[in-house]
């Protein structure tokens, strides 16, 4: 099972027109999100497709991300989801329990919304100023949530997704990421196949271009990786 990842979106969450509903944008598509921690990820407007014809299946919107701040679920048919040209809708009838959550978003003291879901494809490539570009292509949608203050996602599902693109550890990828060097992964080397005793493999062994340019990255001195 993969992991669930969560994001966070600009776009206002708000109270309906008939004031008992909370509606806003869980996702966008095609905008490149923030810094994820040595990439930047956007949304393909065929992501959810799959959650789509799936029915919605087992989706739930809670405040925070709190299982005890239930707001409402797809099964219920409380919490009703949509698509449309700019990104995944979200609109959930919360039980007067929670009354107090949709008097903060009528106040405007929440503004947020987020959504989090495990990565079913996705696809990596640099954008025009070489920085690492992830594409969600297709997901499953678990949860949606009006949100306080956005927390800084964890990355290391999507470090994870680059490891595997790249057939590489996932601990080299990682001290890549901090030191700020994902960058490095996409650039391309002058040799497709290195001799393994080139980078501190086995004598007349060969590596893979994925294994060799780790191997590269390793070494500060590298004549291959700019």
């Amino acid at each position: 099972m993969r992991e669930v990842e969560r994001r966070y979106t600009r776009v206002e969450a708000r109270a309906g027109s008939d004031g008992k509903n909370i509606v806003g944008y869980a996702a966008v598509f095609n905008r490149e999100s923030s810094n994820l921690g040595g990439f930047v990820e956007v949304v393909d407007p065929a992501a959810f497709n799959k959650s789509r014809g799936d029915g919605w299946t087992d989706v739930i919107a809670r405040y925070n991300h709190d299982d005890n701040m239930l707001l409402g679920t797809t099964a219920a048919g409380t919490l009703r989801l949509s698509l449309d040209n700019t990104g995944l809708q979200y609109d959930v009838t919360p039980p007067n329990s929670r009354a107090d959550v949709l008097e903060l978003v009528q106040r405007g003291d929440v503004q947020k919304s987020s959504f989090a879901f495990r990565t079913f494809e996705d696809d990596w490539a640099a954008t025009d100023q070489g920085f690492p570009k992830r594409t969600l292509l297709s997901v499953q949608l678990v949860d949606v949530a009006p949100v306080n203050v956005p927390a800084y996602p964890d990355s290391s599902a999507g470090l994870r997704s680059l490891a595997r693109k790249f057939d590489a550890p996932f601990e080299d990828v990682r001290q890549l990421a901090e030191r700020e060097e994902l960058r490095k992964l996409f650039v391309r080397t002058d040799q497709p196949v290195i001799r393994a005793a080139e980078v501190g493999g086995t004598a007349g062994g060969k590596l893979t271009p994925a294994q060799a340019r780790m191997k590269l990255l390793a070494r500060r001195d590298s004549p291959y990786i700019a």
